[in-house]
């Protein structure tokens, strides 16, 4: 469907091979036109409504063209060979130009409507616009009056071609996001939808992930970025020297940064399979995560810009890396358990822990200094003292055990807790029963924030081992927990896709 440029009549193709007019103003149906070629999938005004004209495409893949004074089709434009999935109009109303998922755009003569020139621009395109006539896009590659317009498909980028002949003068960078196999390969960042915004100067584009991007019209760099659907949350964090973000990982091979104060959305590439954990280290400005895909990664923050970047990458586990743990004090190693039964102990340089190493081009490769076989099934469970000289970790084989951090050595072992209530005060909270995900822990140990498979968050007194409050918020597994520096905000992260933020009162009492 759409409107007409004066928003009082909408046009409406269905599966029933008719187009419908309808006045809006005054509810009523103006006009019903027939002869499409089964389900009409795109129906667009021409933006002179003096000219009382309308074009329609079906599954035939031609672009029909209907007089709406005599409600009769004028005539039938044929060059595609694919859905046609867009289509655009110079500011005369003299030349359109369609898109199609066939890889080709063609530029049409309005005046006598045959084809001027077709474009071969290899890609499934999605949507076509034009770059307005007048304004400065020199840093795009235009030069001239001649008419230039943008493709936005399934390569994920947007493109800036020249329509009179046919050349590309500006192609997005693919920087910082891994190559497809081929342009044949499914890619989810692929572009779904184009269209450009006058009123603010951008171009808006929604991707085959359901995230909304806004790009500056002159330049075409990213300039804010929404998502619109989250997937399971499998952990949540904060980030920031003053928690002003929050880093999400979404059952997804994309680890996702939001700005708290804008909703701003950075999309993290790095991983090639599901990240399945976090940690950050002291100061909020660097963190790690793990995944299937059998490695670890290290991340900081750039205090000026809040841009992320992926500072160094280790392998060496058999199986995916299901949990991740940082030092405590400086940000000196980085713990991983895995379910290949092991965990391993990896040293952090100076040029990925000091404060200059946003600068580094390359992820830096990380060897694991330590390798200990620490349990007989899946490490679920793995935290580091606060003064960076124990590791404890529990598993799936329920057991828990404690290790030197200088050497991995064993120094202890016991049984978890299994319990369904919060543990004695003074003991270790490690390998968790299925029935609960997240535990956390002010630093006055009292109370306790319990979260669970049932969706509930309890708050427990441990001194007197009672549940003083249970909050119902989410709808599935609560995954991801976690406190703010200040301990005066919770953040919570579930399979239900939501992220929830928590005020948090007095003694951690929660409103």
């Amino acid at each position: 469907m759409t409107f007409d440029s004066t928003s009082t009549l909408l046009a409406t193709g269905g599966c029933d091979s008719t187009i419908k007019i309808w006045d809006v103003i005054k509810q009523y149906c103006t006009h019903n036109l027939k002869g499409s070629s089964g389900v009409v999938n795109l129906v667009e005004f021409h933006p002179d409504m003096s000219r009382l004209q309308l074009f329609s495409s079906s599954m035939d893949c031609k672009i029909r063209l209907w007089n709406l004074s005599t409600s009769k089709c004028i005539t039938v434009l044929d060059a595609h060979y694919s859905a046609v999935t867009s289509l655009a109009f110079t500011s005369d109303g003299n030349t359109m130009i369609s898109s199609g998922r066939d890889k080709i755009c063609t530029v049409w003569d309005l005046t006598t409507y045959k084809s001027q020139k077709t474009v071969p621009v290899y890609e499934t395109v999605e949507a076509v616009v034009l770059l307005p006539a007048d304004g400065d896009f020199s840093a795009l590659g235009v030069k001239g009056k001649d008419h230039h317009f943008i493709t936005a498909g399934n390569k994920g980028i947007l493109r800036v071609w020249e329509a009179r002949s046919g050349r590309c003068v500006y192609s997005q960078s693919r920087a910082g996001r891994p190559k497809k196999k081929s342009d044949e390969d499914t890619d989810t960042r692929a572009l779904t939808q184009c269209v450009l915004v006058p009123a603010t100067n951008h171009v808006a584009t929604v991707t085959a992930e359901h995230n909304i991007l806004f790009h500056d019209l002159h330049t075409l760099t990213l300039h804010q970025q929404f998502v619109g659907y989250n997937d399971e949350v499998l952990d949540v964090k904060f980030l920031g020297a003053a928690d002003t973000h929050i880093v999400v990982a979404t059952n997804s091979p994309q680890l996702k940064v939001f700005e708290l104060a804008t909703l701003n959305c950075q999309i993290l590439y790095g991983h090639t399979d599901t990240v399945l954990a976090l940690d950050v280290f002291h100061k909020g400005t660097m963190f790690a995560s793990c995944s299937k895909d059998k490695t670890i990664r290290v991340w900081r923050m750039s205090k000026g810009t809040g841009a992320v970047i992926c500072m160094a990458q280790g392998q060496g586990h058999a199986n995916g890396v299901g949990i991740i743990s940082c030092s405590r004090l400086k940000a000196r190693f980085v713990v991983s358990g895995s379910q290949d039964c092991t965990i391993k102990l990896w040293n952090l340089p100076d040029t990925v822990s000091a404060k200059g190493g946003e600068q580094i081009a390359e992820p830096q490769v990380l060897h694991a200094h330590l390798t200990e076989k620490a349990h007989d099934k899946d490490v679920n469970s793995i935290v580091v003292s606060p003064n960076n000289k124990l590791i404890a970790t529990g598993s799936q084989d329920r057991m828990a055990k404690l290790f030197s951090a200088s050497d991995l050595a064993l120094l202890g072992v016991s049984p978890p807790w299994t319990r369904s209530s919060p543990p004695p005060p003074q003991t270790l909270s490690l390998g968790l029963p299925p029935s609960l995900a997240r535990l956390l822990q002010g630093p006055s140990q009292d109370p306790l924030l319990q979260s669970g498979s049932d969706g509930l968050l309890k708050l427990w007194t441990i001194k007197t081992n009672e549940c003083v409050k249970t909050l119902d918020a989410h709808e599935g597994k609560v995954w991801g927990l976690h406190s703010n520096k200040g301990d005066d905000l919770v953040v919570t992260g579930s399979a239900d896709s939501s992220i929830i933020f928590w005020k948090v009162g007095g003694r951690r009492r929660l409103n």
